[in-house]
This record gives structure tokens, C-alpha cells and sequence, in this order.
């Protein structure tokens, strides 16, 4: 693993957006949120993306120009977005601040986004707001992929559809960012790209066995990622997943039934202020409470002791700058593929 500052590698990824005539205030959103999830520890949802952002714009299959992001019906505390494939993480982080404000004022904002291009890592959107003593969450399904299984069937139907919500606290931010589903699509890929086995049977073959083995996934019949939950609870995480979906491209009036066949997200935004409801120390104290009384917990393996969401990567992210960045190898590779695809050296 390698060693890079951190501004130095948003700089140079921002630079290779810019090349591809990105408007500058979205190079600089997509960037610092691609670095953001690497910082985090979320190696497949930061930096290693910005390759294939960068083939989409090529290939007109994402844009990059600003002026994409339309509002299509808007009242003060509601908003929806049509996107036309613009960069996803400068749509969410529009929408999220659009509902930061809006929940100063009556103490919650929405804002739904059809038709964005993949949005990245969603916890890497969360400190940003729990900074302003905000509830930031975000939810995202993509109608182009399949992946998933309903609970009790055996064919790929939706996404993972994760959601992230970042709760403050009186010290660190409780950050959380997990999938309706076992596993990931990238885990599953990455797993797969290695020739390794998953660590627990969190796919479902076509005969209808879990299995720990990816090949299952990418053979004929497709197999698929079971629901959060497994076999056993399964039907608990595909109930979650159909909210998601619901709540994303539901609500946007856009997904599956449209057939989409490209790379992107339907995502809905949701920020709470707490200072309209309880109020912001009350909202502190009672999670400082909880946070003290599981951090208290005796853990069931000895020297592992109960961690709350996110802290880790939090301490990660501290280490980072102060020591740099370490990015895996394959991380390395994709970088190192689009500068070379842009025609840019690389720096590191």
C-alpha cells in the first residue's frame, strides 16, 4: 500500500475531471467525495470509481456540466431533481444542502433525484452535516442493476439499496452507511476479480444453495446477493430494501419500468434539524447515553470491544492525514489506468 497525501490526491483526481471539461464546482464535489470514502476506509466506493466516471463522460453515458441538475417541482421544504446522468455525488450533495437549509426552517427537508449518475460512498456525505448538528440520510437503488434476491426466490431483482445517516453526538459522529443485502455488488466483484471466496455464504446459486463462491453469481442462470438477513431472516432485509426502493425510484417516478440500462442511482435525501424537535444537547446527551452504554457492553470475544458506526473509519480518516493515505493495490491500478487514459502522468 502506498502513501499520499490527502489534498494531493483530491487535487490530482479534480484535475483529471477538469480535463474531461467537467464544470469546476462538480470536479471539486466529485473529487472531495471519491477521497472521502477512501479516507473512510470504503475502498470500493472512492477513488478507485473515478475511472469509470471518467469512461461514462467519455462515452456520453454521464455528464458533467453543471447545468444538468434541473428542478422539476420545488416548494420550500421539498424539492425533485431530474439529473440527465449528472455525477452523482455533486446531485446529492446539491440535494443535501438544499435540505440542510430547508429543515432549518421547519425542522426537516426532502429531495428526491431521478436519473443521477452512481453517487459514490454514502457515509461519505454524512460528517459535512453532522458538523451543523444535522441528521443527514440518504437512500439510493439503481434501476439498471439486479442483483439482489427477494426473500424466497432465487432471481436478482433490485440493488443492495443501502442507506446512510449521520447522528451527532457530544464527541464523534455515529456514521452508518449499510446495505439492505448481505454483501455489496463491489465486494462481490472485487471477490470475484481475486479469485477468493466470500467470508460467509452471502450468495444464493441457482440451485438454491448459499454459497461462498462468486462463480455462482456469474454463471448461467445468474445467481444473486441474498437479502440482509440471510436465509433465516431474510425477509427483514428484503422488507428494507423494498422501502428503499420505494423511497428512491418510487418516489422520483423513475426506475425499473423504464427500462433503464445505464450506470446510475435514483436517491432520495432527508435532513432533520434536531433544534426544531428536542432540541440539539438533548439529541447529544440521549445518544451519549446510548453510545456510553453499548461502548459498556461486555463484548463476546474478548479484546474486541463493542465499536460504534463509523468510529473506525473516523480514526482511519485522522491517521490518514496525518500520516497519508494508504490505498490498496487495485485502487492504485484503476488511478493509475485513468491518468494514463487521460494522458496524464502520475504523480505518486
Amino acid at each position: 500500500m502506498s502513501h499520499i497525501a490527502p489534498e494531493a490526491l483530491e487535487r490530482f483526481v479534480e484535475q483529471l475531471f477538469l480535463d474531461a471539461k467537467v464544470s469546476p464546482e462538480v470536479a471539486a464535489v466529485v473529487s472531495r467525495v471519491l477521497v472521502e470514502g477512501d479516507l473512510l476506509g470504503h475502498y470500493t466506493h472512492g477513488v478507485k470509481l473515478a475511472q469509470g466516471y471518467l469512461k461514462d463522460l467519455r462515452n456520453g453515458h454521464a455528464k458533467g456540466d453543471a447545468a444538468h441538475l434541473q428542478i422539476v417541482r420545488q416548494t420550500r421544504a421539498a424539492v425533485l431533481y431530474d439529473a440527465d446522468y449528472l455525477l452523482g455525488p455533486y446531485c446529492v450533495e446539491k440535494a443535501l444542502d438544499f435540505t440542510a437549509e430547508a429543515a432549518r426552517t421547519f425542522g426537516i427537508g426532502v429531495a428526491s433525484i431521478r436519473r443521477s449518475h452512481h453517487i459514490a460512498c454514502l457515509a461519505a456525505y454524512l460528517q459535512r452535516y453532522t458538523d451543523q448538528d444535522l441528521i443527514p440520510l440518504v437512500l439510493t437503488s439503481d434501476p439498471a442493476v439486479a442483483s439482489v434476491a427477494p426473500h424466497g426466490g432465487l432471481d436478482p431483482v433490485y440493488t443492495p439499496n443501502p442507506l446512510g445517516i449521520g447522528i451527532p453526538t457530544g464527541e464523534k459522529p455515529i456514521l452508518i452507511d449499510v446495505s439492505m443485502s448481505t454483501i455489496t455488488n463491489g465486494l462481490v466483484n472485487k471477490t470475484h476479480q481475486a479469485g477468493g471466496q466470500l467470508e460467509h455464504a452471502a450468495l444464493i446459486g441457482p440451485d438454491g444453495v448459499p454459497t461462498r463462491d462468486t462463480a455462482a453469481y456469474f454463471g448461467t442462470p445468474q445467481g444473486a446477493i441474498l437479502p440482509l438477513g440471510s436465509l433465516e431472516f431474510g425477509h427483514k432485509g428484503f422488507a428494507l430494501g423494498t422501502m428503499v426502493e420505494a423511497l428512491t425510484a418510487g418516489l422520483g417516478g423513475f426506475g425499473r419500468k423504464d427500462g433503464v440500462k445505464q450506470w446510475g442511482a435514483a436517491v432520495t435525501v432527508l435532513t432533520f434539524d434536531p433544534a426544531f424537535f428536542g432540541g440539539v444537547e438533548e439529541l447529544k446527551a440521549e445518544m451519549d447515553h446510548f453510545v456510553g452504554a453499548c461502548l459498556d457492553s461486555r463484548p463476546r470475544v474478548a479484546q474486541q470491544p463493542v465499536r460504534m458506526p463509523g468510529h473506525a473509519g473516523i480514526a482511519r480518516r485522522t491517521k490518514a492525514f496525518e500520516q497519508g493515505l494508504q490505498l490498496p493495490e487495485d485502487v492504485l491500478a484503476s488511478l493509475r489506468g485513468a491518468a494514463s487514459e487521460a494522458g496524464r502522468d502520475w504523480p505518486f
